[in-house]
């Protein structure tokens, strides 16, 4: 059974997340990990695969290995290793084979978690060792979506009361392409809905652009997604003009598709939202069913749209 972390635990994760910053800085993906022995810092360690050329460099297994090494010693018997992410499988099966004593997490992966967002290994009353597990939660002083260095964030108070503007925000930053950014989105109506409208606004607009229309949708019985792109609305606003790059962007997005899992989607892109909008159903056709084109431009060169793709332009 996974518990709260207690206020004797905060420290060390706090090096835990100085190590995931320090990750951020290689450009790596921001996880950080520390093992503790009698109240003792014995090793620290951050996500490296990218650097490295290596898929098991993640924090978590590097600072076992260095633990090890400081020990003399491949069972860590009375240590405990802090990580701001869940570990996934791999990591999780090297704690338990360490005979580590504690793991105490930060944020739940709810796409790779294997301490009981997946799976939880932890759990598995027939292996030969036990681990306790404890995590921090979004009630707890993590903050599940931090501020990079690089970056602002408009305060949340700037947008209060906004007319025609009623719907609850949702926010991604575990994407890899946003390497810790935090993206604003809208999400409304049934999930299950025939038509998903996926509204992608222009420069310098944000979803606040759609206000009007997404009512129409929603009396419809539709689904509609609108984000704020990367540097506007409610996204972090990158410092660096550098971040603004067309493929990043297209990266940014089709990732994001891919994690709501969107289909039957009618693509409505308007201005600089068509540039990249529209080049979107080339790389998945079979979760596009039509597309509402507003003063924009069609770049996706010599391919085609996909066969059966609905066309309108306002």
């Amino acid at each position: 059974m996974i518990q709260r972390a207690d206020s004797a635990d905060e420290g060390f994760m706090r090096l835990a997340l100085a190590q995931a910053d320090a990750a951020e800085c290689y450009g790596e993906i921001p996880v950080g990990a520390v093992v503790v022995k009698d109240g003792e810092v014995i090793a620290v360690g951050h996500n490296a695969p990218i650097g490295g050329h290596d898929p098991t460099a993640h924090a978590e297994i590097v600072a076992l290995r260095a633990a090890a090494k400081v020990l003399g010693n491949y069972r860590l018997d009375g240590c405990t290793l802090y990580v701001t992410l869940e570990p996934c499988a791999m990591c999780s099966g090297a704690m338990l084979h360490a005979r580590l004593t504690r793991l105490v997490f930060g944020a739940h992966d709810p796409k790779t978690g294997a301490a009981g967002s997946v799976i939880n290994l932890f759990a598995q009353a027939e292996l030969n060792h036990q681990t306790q597990v404890r995590g921090f939660f979004k009630a707890r002083r993590i903050n599940p979506h931090p501020l990079r260095e690089d970056a602002l964030r408009t305060p949340d108070t700037a947008f209060h009361n906004l007319p025609g503007y009623p719907w609850a925000p949702h926010h991604v930053s575990d994407l890899h392409s946003l390497a810790g950014l935090r993206l604003h989105y809208l999400d409304e109506g049934p999930r299950d809905a025939p038509v998903t409208w996926l509204c992608l606004h222009g420069n310098p607009a944000w979803s606040y652009l759609y206000r009007h229309m997404i009512p129409v949708f929603l009396a419809a019985g539709h689904r509609v997604v609108a984000p704020d792109l990367i540097g506007f609305g409610k996204s972090d606003k990158p410092k660096k003009d550098t971040f603004h790059r067309f493929s990043w962007h297209r990266q940014v997005l089709l990732e994001f598709v891919e994690r709501l899992n969107l289909e039957r989607v009618a693509l409505v892109v308007q201005d600089w939202g068509g540039l990249l909008g529209l080049t979107l159903p080339l790389a998945a056709p079979q979760r596009y069913t039509r597309v509402l084109a507003m003063n924009t431009t069609l770049a996706t060169g010599d391919l085609p749209l996909p066969p059966g793709f609905q066309q309108a332009r306002v």
